[in-house]
């Protein structure tokens, strides 16, 4: 395999990567903005008023659209890191279940940093893991 085949398939992975988790942040974005009965009710059994769910939702909006543009990507996966962090720390004061719960943000955040990671090559720069 040629380094530059290498690079469009490590390219590629990381366009499907990120789609997955643009897919699966959109859905949830479209569900708070909306406002919509499953999102409502998940807010106020985490413990927020139902007032709270459409901002939230712009929040996660605005997270999303700097994550998908190429020139804010990075920024985007910062801010991204942070809303999930305050999701892990709300299902940790709920008592939620870890794996399936408080750690699935992670989940999510390492989907949004390795989908960047693969297609960023300025990123790779910067944190190598190999040399």
């Amino acid at each position: 395999m040629t380094v530059e085949s290498s690079a469009k398939k490590r390219s590629i992975a990381g366009y499907a990567l990120t789609a997955f988790v643009a897919l699966f942040l959109t859905f949830d974005t479209v569900m708070k903005v909306l406002q919509l009965a499953p999102a409502v009710q998940g807010t106020i059994e985490l413990g927020y008023p139902a007032s709270t769910v459409l901002t939230i939702g712009l929040i996660e909006l605005v997270c999303l659209v700097l994550y998908l543009i190429p020139r804010t990507s990075v920024l985007g996966a910062l801010v991204l890191t942070g809303y999930l962090g305050g999701a892990i720390a709300t299902h940790v004061r709920v008592g939620s279940p870890l794996p399936t719960h408080t750690l699935f943000p992670i989940y999510v955040a390492l989907m949004v940093w390795g989908g960047l990671y693969l297609r960023e090559s300025r990123l790779r720069e910067l944190l190598p893991f190999r040399t």
